[in-house]
């Protein structure tokens, strides 16, 4: 199983990313999924968690800036990110909950993805 973020870059204060994130491999079922980031010299944080059902969880202090959304179908995440200020910048992670199967048993494991550089100028 592997997870795959794509969508990062360079924009000016005030403006707009769309990071994507796709799982792939040998896949039973996904639980929840989230994003993560790691800004310089700073320790990783969540930023937001999605549900297999669609229920969502923010940092906050992206809540009303950011938004995930998942397609179950494409097993994909998603993490819109607008009105973004120089503190956004960092290597934002996608993660999930993966049930596998492995010698005919299942288990679920997190997953991580490598990585994708958002700098956000001022």
């Amino acid at each position: 199983v592997q997870l795959q973020a794509s969508g990062g870059g360079l924009v000016q204060a005030g403006g707009s990313l769309r990071l994507s994130c796709v799982a792939s491999g040998r896949i039973l079922n996904i639980k929840d999924m989230g994003w993560y980031r790691q800004g310089p010299g700073a320790e990783r944080e969540l930023v937001a968690t999605i549900t297999s059902g669609g229920s969502t969880r923010y940092l906050n202090s992206v809540s009303g800036r950011f938004t995930i959304s998942r397609d179950n179908t494409k097993n994909m995440v998603y993490l819109q990110m607008n009105s973004l200020k120089p503190e956004d910048t960092g290597v934002y992670y996608c993660t999930a909950d993966i049930q596998v199967l492995a010698s005919d048993i299942v288990r679920e494991m997190d997953y991580w993805g490598k990585g994708t550089q958002v700098t956000v100028s001022s």
